[in-house]
């Protein structure tokens, strides 16, 4: 909605605000104030655009996530780093229900930039493994599978790197 810039001005200004109210002794407004700039200072790391993507994607809703996603027109001017590895990660993920050689491109560079949860970064590079055994890459999709397996602490991918091993052995 907001460039991140943008978002760091509206926090300043509204702390400018409420340390005037606390000259003035209105402490109860000044204490809004500074938790209101708390709601632009989270949206600076976590932007609003890619939140609503990740609940239409819980929904298994991929034409509204892509929705909400391409509202963010410019996303290395709009986002940190690790917004856009989030924002090439769910346009992988939707791109891979059609073509994954264009999904591939954006795992590689969620990859690169970062994701923040090694949920995620294990989903990622699973969704390589895949893409790479589709192109007959045994031996990258094997080192990705083995990354995807200690990232996943949790055992959710286990079932799926189980079966990507077995589909594995028999190419």
């Amino acid at each position: 909605m907001f460039n991140k810039n943008i978002k760091l001005v509206i926090t300043a200004i509204i702390v400018a605000y409420a340390i005037y109210q606390f000259t003035r002794n209105e402490i109860l407004t000044g204490i809004f104030l500074i938790l209101f700039s708390g709601i632009f200072i989270f949206l600076y790391f976590k932007n609003e655009m890619i939140l609503l993507a990740f609940n239409r994607l819980r929904k298994q809703d991929f034409p509204g996530a892509k929705k909400w996603l391409d509202k963010i027109t410019d996303p290395e001017a709009a986002l940190v780093q690790k917004q856009q590895g989030y924002y090439n990660y769910l346009h992988g993920l939707m791109i891979s229900q059609e073509n994954m050689t264009k999904a591939e491109k954006y795992f590689k560079k969620a990859i690169a930039l970062g994701l923040n949860m090694d949920q995620d970064l294990a989903v990622a590079k699973l969704n390589l493994a895949g893409i790479s055994m589709m192109k007959r890459r045994k031996r990258e999709a094997t080192a990705l599978l083995s990354e995807a397996k200690k990232l996943d602490k949790q055992g959710m991918l286990a079932d799926q790197i189980k079966m990507m091993k077995q589909q594995m052995k028999k190419i």
